[in-house]
């Protein structure tokens, strides 16, 4: 959509606070498309197509991997975007790059590294996100990162989730008293109905969760009664997958109207008013909202506890903790290009980098090629 159609509250090349660092540009792409391209052609984003969003990528080819998730949650948020009127390319974005900073082996990843990181600072996705994308990157002559719009580095501190929060701290350049932009605002409750509905194909691909299960989901069981109805004759393959797609049309709906709502009820009329009011104004019904709790509150205690991805989970926790604290004994296991980070950042910060942008694979090829005797070093 091209910004002249905007609404006034949007985010627009205009009302953008810029970039970092001065650039001559060699074409006249729109400051939030550019960025869009930028994340699409960095490392990060390719690396995510062999991470793990709930199954590891040897388990099979059918499941989500962040590379999946992250243009699944970019396809709902352009669908809300353009409902409300709001910059798709920054949307987009914000999609795309929303999952940069997260580890191989998922959410176990992140909290071995907080772990073992705790008197070192930490580690929290979001703020690996923003660090890939100012510090990390290296593609341009002049600046390190990929020197994106404020608002885009913005969203990306500031999204938030049940799983998901950068804390006060990391968020302080960012004007942490300001509201992030509408488009911002999408990404954290897109991010939530695009895993937490396919999640339940996958889940149900895998036979880690059961239709008899998903009965007891009010959610659910609404949506699939009705497609039953509607099309009698179609199979049980074509029905989930009817469900699944009926499930993100309502709760994208009801986000558009709710949302939609807010904005007449408190008046805004411009970016301005969105920064300044006290709390989000994206959100879901009040009636939706305990629906969508209802469904993540299954997915938890059915699929992300299974026994099975329990045995994953516990497997990546063991290998990388090892391989963390064998590189802390042994500095000089990094490659040379990484250890010469080491006096700039710190080595246990340069050794928490290079294993955060490990692919689950090839995190297990680097364990093998340490502990295995007969693997080829």
């Amino acid at each position: 959509m091209h910004e002249q159609y905007l609404a006034e509250y949007a985010a627009t090349s205009e009302t953008s606070r810029g970039r970092k660092y001065a650039e001559a540009y060699k074409d006249d792409r729109l400051p939030f498309e550019r960025d869009r391209d930028r994340i699409i052609h960095c490392a990060a984003f390719r690396r995510l197509e062999y991470k793990t969003q709930v199954f590891v990528n040897h388990e099979g080819d059918y499941y989500r991997t962040r590379l999946t998730h992250s243009l699944e949650v970019a396809q709902i948020a352009r669908g809300i975007a353009r409902k409300l009127r709001l910059n798709e390319d920054l949307v987009e974005a914000l999609a795309l790059s929303h999952d940069l900073g997260h580890t191989p082996f998922g959410h176990t990843g992140e909290h071995v590294l907080d772990r073992l990181m705790k008197d070192h600072g930490g580690f929290e996705h979001n703020q690996q996100s923003l660090r890939i994308v100012e510090v990390l990157e290296q593609r341009y002559p002049d600046f390190d990162g990929l020197n994106l719009s404020y608002e885009t580095r913005e969203g990306i501190i500031k999204h938030t989730t049940s799983y998901d929060s950068a804390g006060i701290a990391a968020v302080q350049p960012y004007c942490p008293k300001e509201q992030p932009t509408l488009e911002a605002q999408i990404i954290d409750l897109a991010d939530e109905i695009a895993y937490n509905n396919h999640d339940i194909d996958d889940g149900l691909k895998a036979g880690y969760v059961s239709l008899n299960d998903l009965t007891a989901v009010d959610i659910w069981q609404r949506t699939w009664t009705d497609i039953g109805q509607r099309f009698p004759a179609i199979s049980e393959k074509r029905q989930i997958l009817q469900t699944v797609s009926h499930l993100i049309g309502e709760l994208i709906q009801d986000l558009v109207s709710t949302t939609s709502e807010n904005l007449d009820k408190y008046a805004i009329k411009t970016l301005v008013d969105v920064r300044r009011h006290d709390g989000k104004l994206v959100m879901f019904s009040n009636d939706m909202n305990e629906r969508n709790r209802q469904l993540k509150a299954f997915l938890f205690k059915k699929l992300y506890r299974h026994h099975k991805v329990e045995r994953m989970r516990v497997k990546a926790e063991r290998f990388l903790t090892i391989l963390f604290e064998n590189y802390i004994e042994n500095p000089s296991l990094l490659p040379e290009k990484h250890q010469r980070r080491y006096e700039q950042h710190g080595r246990e910060r340069v050794i928490c980098d290079y294993i955060a942008s490990m692919t689950d694979r090839y995190a297990q090829d680097e364990y093998k090629k340490l502990y295995e005797p007969f693997e080829r070093a």
